[in-house]
């Protein structure tokens, strides 16, 4: 088939990094792909080598013939962008109504003056959702690890209060910080000085990564800290230990969609030795580092022993969640079965 994907980038690059995502693995799976973006600068260090398969063209370009269109975040379509099949891709959520919504229908106006009808796709954790995208082989990759003892440490966040904190405890055993440009590592610098060292720790301000280079740095660390909807679901497939920064909303709904996902994410990696320890220790973090509760001692989950249990865990709800069928399985079938 053809797909005709359209993405609007808002800030931060987590929309993009999704697109190129689903793009590159329709492509792999011997579809035809059209990514239509109005602002493709960050593909440039995103996926330099492009990807066979995919063309990437401006977001106002009207070009017939596509299949299926698919708009993402809801973000709008080009008048005149149509195809046989209209989906669009939601965001990332583990909220009770991702299962009720998923692959519902919703009539529309076309341009011509028609009616069509868009349905909508949710990824999520459960099967009763689109599921995550997992290109085949993901899980085969192993970790490459640098040289030297130290407690290994990716850092990929927006500006957060916490970072001060974060250091100081991190500042307490061997520790190198791997920095991802951003907000986060404009604080890092301005905390650290020119040393770019406090304690016990060393940080190291990272170039921007292609998206495999990303992937292998996450499963080169013992701890990551995420950020957006693509980053965490990489740092889900490199079974690591992670904390998820959700994008900040005024009106709060970031709050209710981390209890989500915490519910689903502490249930999901089974129970296991330590587990309400451990659980304990991964709620604190999270909900410090999104700003949601102040906690007294939020980094208790760095204890070696309790990062290991959660490690573990984490491996478990890997395996859990690759059980699964994964979101450009699902989305090519769903597809099929509406054209």
């Amino acid at each position: 088939m053809l797909w005709h994907l359209y993405c609007r980038v808002v800030d931060n690059f987590g929309d993009v990094g999704v697109a190129w995502r689903l793009a590159s693995d329709l492509a792999g799976r011997g579809e035809r792909v059209r990514l239509f973006i109005d602002d493709a600068s960050a593909l440039a260090w995103m996926a330099p080598r492009g990807a066979a398969g995919v063309e990437v063209r401006p977001w106002r370009e009207v070009v017939d013939g596509a299949d299926v269109v698919v708009e993402l975040f809801g973000a709008g379509l080009p008048a005149g962008a149509e195809g046989s099949v209209h989906i669009n891709l939601e965001h990332l959520s583990a909220e009770a109504y991702v299962e009720r919504s998923h692959g519902l229908p919703s009539p529309r106006r076309t341009a011509s003056g028609g009616s069509s009808t868009t349905w909508f796709f949710y990824p999520g954790f459960s099967e009763r959702t689109g599921g995550l995208v997992r290109e085949p082989g993901v899980l085969d990759l192993t970790a490459e690890r640098g040289p030297g003892d130290a407690r290994r440490v990716s850092l990929f966040s927006y500006r957060n209060d916490a970072v001060d904190g974060l250091l100081d405890a991190l500042a307490a055993a061997p520790t190198l910080l791997l920095v991802s440009p951003g907000p986060a590592a404009t604080q890092i610098a301005s905390l650290l000085g020119p040393t770019l060292a406090r304690g016990l720790l060393q940080a190291e301000l990272l170039p921007y990564l292609a998206q495999p280079d990303f992937d292998a740095l996450l499963r080169a660390c013992d701890l990551a800290f995420v950020r957006g909807e693509d980053s965490p679901i990489r740092a889900i497939w490199a079974g690591v230990p992670f904390v998820w920064q959700l994008y900040p909303q005024d009106d709060g709904v970031h709050v209710v969609k981390l209890a989500a996902f915490l519910d689903r994410l502490l249930s999901g990696a089974g129970a296991g030795v330590g587990a309400s320890t451990v659980d304990g220790a991964v709620r604190d973090m999270f909900l410090h580092w999104n700003g949601v509760a102040s906690i007294a001692a939020p980094w208790q989950a760095f204890d070696p022993a309790l990062l290991a249990a959660w490690r573990s865990r984490c491996i478990a709800w890997r395996q859990a969640l690759a059980r699964q069928p994964d979101l450009t399985t699902q989305l090519i079938a769903f597809a099929n079965s509406k054209r």
